[in-house]
Formats: structure tokens, C-alpha cells, sequence
């Protein structure tokens, strides 16, 4: 295994790209192992819903695989069909459709799909019905956040769930829920929930139902929380290397390290004179001669536009701030008057926190965000590279 510490070999820049990212399958890999390693005996399904979190669906899929997941997991079912039609073959869940989805090709699939709700289970009641054969289901019960699963009629859905099961329609393969305050770990709520979550269950076993494999934790309580784990940790954020809990544990603090570096080349260099307005509105005044760069990334790119005048790059080993607004395709930086670099230096946007470049979470808290988002919005536009990833041949 890769040394948590190490990154991956950098990998050429794309020929004429104004800026792309870096995906460190390898980074993917040895973040799981360590989540595997500390949920032990737990199993650890590792989300790549959203793309996985920017990185690349696939990509990182196999990387986790690689890592000892025994499960992924994904919030839309479409991309749940993209993995099988990738070949992947791992046990696979989803939870989130509408009802016109095609939850035949999911079973076919073979793609465990979340009940959650009365229509949900009559949906693929009718899927199951139609097949002859069973759908495997998991069922998912609202434990206090107020959102997805059930919440004040678990005990009639545990009734029809039952009769599913004595029917031979379904098969349960799991049971879960989703804290709504993990990240931090001492919020009445956590122990509220998980409370719920051993009473929900119960009352499965007390109609019959083998509640299959239950689990509850996300990356903040995988990392904080043992007592949360069950027989299954649903990790996303820190499988990718980030903190879901930057005030407890920087991702070096939990043996983790980031996957993702986001890279530009500066397009143009320029000399201007102090008092010079920059961008729109003129947010931002030079207050001496100095040397302007533009950056070919904005807000269709992925750039926060809350971080006008506050988000975090690097040039040349070089701390710098982004002058001005964020425009829709670029943004500028004041780079000093002793700046002597040139047009096609490279701006590094995103990197590793241990290599003191500017982070996820940097561009949070400069822009009022979370880590998550930052990851997340990074533009289809934006070749990505991959390095790290395991020989497939």
C-alpha cells in the first residue's frame, strides 16, 4: 500500500488545457483501506454519488474496490446503471427515484434499490410481481432528520414489508438511516438517532423480517464514532481524502490524504499601476505598481463566486488571493511587483494540505462553504487525469 503521506507520480499536463484536474486513484485506494481498517468489523460501502464527489464515478469506484469496499453506494439510480454498464459488478446500492424510474433494468441489474417510503415498496412490489423473482430492497427508516425513509409510520410499513417478504417479492438486504448532525459527534441528536435506528430494527425482527445489513454511519461518524458502525460504514467524503469534521481532524490527522488537485496556467501576465480597478465592480484596487495574472477558471468551472477576493492559490511555491470578483471564466490575481513568471505557469487551485498548497477546505471557508461543495462543483469542462489507478490488464 501506498504510504498515506505519498502522492501518486504527477502525470503530464494535458497539451493546450487552460486548467484541468488531477484524480489520485491510488489516494482512493489507501483512504479506504484506512476506513476499512477502522471500522473492522464493520464493512464499508464507499459512496461515489455526484461522480464520486467530482473525482470520476468509475475511477474511483474501482479505486475503493481496490481498498477493501465491499459495497458502493450511489444517490441516483442512473448512476447506479452506469457502474454495471461499466462492469462493475460490486454489490451496489441506491436510494434516490422518482416514480417513472426503471427499477426492472435496476433488478436486472442487479441493484439493491432503498424502500423507503409506501410508494416505493408498491413499486416494486409491481417490478417483482411482474418478474416472477424477488427485487432485493433495503429498507430505510427516517430516524430524525427529516428527509428521505420512513418517519411516523415505520410500524405499518414494517406490516407491509412483511407480507413482501412472506410473498416472495422482496429479498432485504439491508436496513439504514442518516444522521442529521454526525459532524458533531456530542449533538443530542446522534444518540437520539442511533436509539431509533436499534428500536427500528427490532421491530423488523419482532414481524419477521431479517433486517439484512444495517448501517447508519457516514464518514463523520465512521471517523468519530464507533459506536455507530453496525455491520455496515457508509463513508463518502473521506474516501476522497477530505475531513468531514475539519474542526476535529485535519485529513492527515485521520490518515487520510486528498485525491484531487485542480491546476490552471496562467494566460496572461501584465504589469499595472497602482489604483488600478480590478474586475467588475472594481472590488478590488491595486494599492502599488504590480504584476496582474488571469487565471482561465471561474464560476462555470466550478470557483465559488463568494470567493471574490478571498479564495486561495498558488504560483511558484507562493501564496496568493484572488483579486477582485470571480468572473464566469476567469478570475485575476495581484502577484506582486517582483513577479516574474510568464504566460502558461502553472496556478495550483487545489492540492494537499501536507504539501501546504491550498485546500478543499480552504476554498470553504473563503467562499462560506463546506469541503463537500468545493469538490463536488468542479466542471465537467475540466479534463480529468488520472493517476495511481491499478493496472486493469
Amino acid at each position: 500500500m501506498t504510504d498515506a503521506a505519498t502522492p501518486s507520480a504527477p502525470a503530464p499536463a494535458p497539451a493546450g488545457a487552460s486548467a484541468w484536474v488531477t484524480v489520485d486513484a491510488a489516494a482512493i485506494r489507501d483512504n479506504v483501506a484506512e476506513l476499512v481498517r477502522r471500522s473492522a468489523p464493520a464493512q464499508v460501502l464507499a459512496v461515489v454519488k455526484a461522480d464520486a464527489y467530482g473525482h470520476g464515478l468509475v475511477t474511483a469506484a474501482r479505486a475503493a474496490l481496490a481498498g477493501g469496499a465491499a459495497w458502493l453506494g450511489v444517490a441516483q439510480l442512473d448512476e447506479a446503471l452506469a457502474l454495471r454498464h461499466a462492469g462493475v459488478d460490486a454489490p451496489l446500492l441506491t436510494w434516490i427515484y422518482p416514480p417513472q424510474a426503471d427499477i426492472a433494468a435496476a433488478a436486472d441489474a442487479g441493484i439493491d434499490v432503498t424502500v423507503g417510503s409506501a410508494w416505493n415498496l408498491d413499486a416494486v412490489l409491481a417490478v417483482a410481481r411482474e418478474r416472477g423473482r424477488p427485487v432485493r430492497v433495503q429498507a430505510k427508516v427516517d430516524t430524525g432528520l427529516g428527509r428521505g425513509g420512513v418517519l411516523t409510520d415505520w410500524s405499518e410499513f414494517t406490516t407491509a414489508l412483511a407480507r413482501a417478504v412472506a410473498e416472495g417479492a422482496v429479498e432485504v438486504t439491508g436496513t439504514w438511516s442518516h444522521f442529521a448532525w454526525a459532524d458533531a459527534p456530542r449533538h443530542p441528536t446522534v444518540r437520539a438517532q442511533q436509539e431509533r435506528f436499534v428500536e427500528a430494527v427490532a421491530e423488523l425482527e419482532r414481524a419477521g423480517v431479517d433486517p439484512g445489513l444495517r448501517h447508519l454511519a457516514n464518514s463523520a461518524a465512521t471517523l468519530t464514532n464507533p459506536s455507530a458502525h453496525f455491520d455496515l460504514v457508509r463513508p463518502g467524503l473521506a474516501v476522497y481524502g477530505l475531513s468531514p469534521v475539519p474542526d476535529l481532524g485535519s485529513p492527515a490527522d485521520f490518515g487520510l490524504r486528498e485525491a484531487m488537485r485542480v491546476t490552471a496556467r496562467l494566460t496572461q501576465v501584465k504589469r499595472a499601476r497602482a489604483g488600478q480597478g480590478v474586475s467588475y465592480g472594481h472590488e478590488y484596487t491595486t494599492e502599488r505598481d504590480t504584476v496582474l495574472g488571469l487565471v482561465p477558471m471561474g464560476y462555470a468551472d466550478g470557483i465559488p463566486r463568494h470567493a471574490g477576493n478571498a479564495g486561495p492559490v498558488q504560483v511558484r511555491g507562493r501564496r496568493h488571493t484572488i483579486a477582485g470578483r470571480v468572473c464566469m471564466d476567469q478570475f485575476v490575481l495581484d502577484l506582486g511587483p517582483d513577479f516574474d513568471g510568464a504566460p502558461g505557469d502553472e496556478v495550483t487551485v487545489l492540492g494537499r494540505g501536507a504539501d501546504d498548497e491550498p485546500t478543499a477546505q480552504d476554498w470553504a471557508e473563503a467562499a462560506g462553504t463546506i469541503n463537500y461543495e468545493v469538490v463536488t462543483r468542479m466542471a465537467p469542462r475540466l479534463p480529468r487525469l488520472v493517476v495511481g489507478a491499478e493496472d486493469r490488464g
